[in-house]
């Protein structure tokens, strides 16, 4: 009988182990890459002193290292950073994760996930390897893993409310393959000539200086007061040649220092840069937004992956209280897990909201989903190595409003089902839409307030 071929995960653990050996033996920074197809590479850091072709050692250590990791080994199983076109997109970006420190005779060891999801999942906004951006909007994520789950409704409703308040909002829509809240805000052809798309892909070329990104909202709004809503689409207007599916396909690349002139520019500043752009413009036009609401795309995905570590101040997590929801969200925390700092500042800036909520015939639901979601927090993002304290049981009864896994509600009912949001523009004023969203309104506008207070 021949001997099994390596699955995905043994060959990657065998592949760390040869570039720990490799790191020691030439006593170089070592970055193993991991490509689209799950194929393993080494890349030797030899920028100070480049190593020559035909060093000692290396064509042995690329083929046991291709012999140990087949059938998932890179193209070119091995190589100096002296060969490469663009080194600094291997070893000088955010996106690495440090597997083994340097210490003596050895150089340090590094991962770099290059994929089209989840490699912007494992680097956060906050830590030392990514300072916390220095902004004065306050931004806030509205995520769900699984779609279908009203995020963009409840955009929707949140922006308008913290109008009402006298807040200038601005919506972001970076539901990119499937715009929604767009529609909820502005009557068609109300939206500006360019959207956040555009912004991606001119800037990539050095041509997104004068894109008119933003328009104030059509949404009909008689109780705003000083209020504003602002909208920047995923997409322009509709108008003969406006190709968003051609831009769309060319967004998710991090840019080399060769293409602009400068330092590399991976993918998530990038998106920083357009939503910067995007609430730059709203200030010209009238005032700099207080509260930036970013409508990100459901499931494991860049985007969100950006929106939820990079992007925001504060994050709603959508949960529907079903199995497959929360095995959703454990991946997610078991991403963050690894690297513990990390995981206590994402668990600190998270809520739980209890979606399209059911509540009519069982009080006792809501205390379920809230330990549903404490159970899943508990497993991965509490009790951390480092921790001071240990998290506490849950208790049956006392005040856990303030907590990551407390849910906040969004009643559902009947009175839901038939509601067409783009048949009436004064559906937000409805009875029943503003008692289904009241303690979630109240409960974020909390949140706006208290950011506002930690920044002071």
């Amino acid at each position: 009988m021949s001997t099994p071929a390596n699955r995905f995960d043994t060959a990657w653990q065998a592949a760390l182990t040869h570039a720990a050996q490799l790191a020691a033996e030439h006593n170089r920074d070592v970055v193993l890459t991991r490509d689209l197809l799950g194929r393993a590479s080494l890349l030797i850091d030899d920028r100070e002193a480049p190593l020559p072709a035909d060093a000692p050692g290396l064509a042995e250590a690329a083929t046991a290292f291709s012999e140990a990791t087949h059938p998932f080994t890179g193209l070119d199983p091995l190589q100096t950073a002296s060969e490469l076109f663009a080194p600094e997109l291997f070893f000088d970006v955010p996106e690495l994760v440090e597997v083994t420190a340097p210490h003596e005779g050895s150089g340090r060891v590094s991962t770099l996930e290059r994929t089209v999801v989840g490699g912007d999942w494992a680097t956060v906004t906050g830590t030392e390897s990514e300072p916390p951006q220095t902004r004065q909007t306050r931004r806030i994520a509205l995520y769900g893993f699984k779609g279908g789950v009203g995020r963009s409704t409840a955009t929707t409703v949140l922006a308008r409310s913290l109008a009402e308040r006298g807040l200038c909002v601005l919506v972001v829509d970076l539901d990119l393959e499937s715009p929604g809240v767009s529609n909820l805000l502005a009557e068609p052809g109300a939206t500006p000539a360019y959207g956040v798309v555009d912004h991606l892909v001119e800037s990539a070329v050095g041509n997104a200086e004068d894109l008119e990104l933003v328009a104030r909202a059509s949404l009909d709004s008689p109780k705003l007061g000083n209020g504003d809503i602002w909208l920047a689409p995923a997409a322009g207007t509709t108008r003969p040649g406006y190709d968003y599916l051609a831009k769309l396909n060319r967004i998710y690349t991090d840019l080399p220092a060769a293409v602009l002139g400068g330092a590399p520019t991976p993918f998530a500043a990038r998106l920083e840069q357009a939503i910067a752009a995007c609430e730059a413009q709203v200030e010209e036009k009238a005032r700099r937004p207080d509260v930036v609401l970013l409508d990100s795309r459901a499931g494991i995905h860049d985007i969100a992956a950006v929106t939820l570590t990079r992007l925001c101040d504060q994050a709603l997590l959508f949960a529907v209280d079903n199995p497959s929801t929360w095995e959703g969200y454990r991946m997610l925390f078991e991403q963050w897990r690894r690297q513990p700092a990390q995981a206590r500042l994402l668990r600190d800036r998270i809520r739980i909201v209890a979606a399209m909520f059911h509540s009519a015939g069982d009080i006792d639901r809501l205390s379920i989903l809230r330990r549903n979601a404490y159970d899943i927090f508990m497993k991965t993002l509490y009790n951390l190595p480092g921790d001071e304290d240990e998290e506490p049981f849950l208790p049956t009864k006392g005040d856990v409003d303030d907590k990551p896994y407390a849910p906040i509600p969004i009643l559902f009912g009947n009175d839901l089902v038939g509601l067409d949001p783009l048949r009436s523009r004064k559906w937000p004023e409805l009875p029943f839409v503003r008692a289904a969203y009241r303690e979630f309104v109240d409960t974020v506008e909390t949140l706006v307030q208290d950011m506002y207070k930690e920044q002071s």
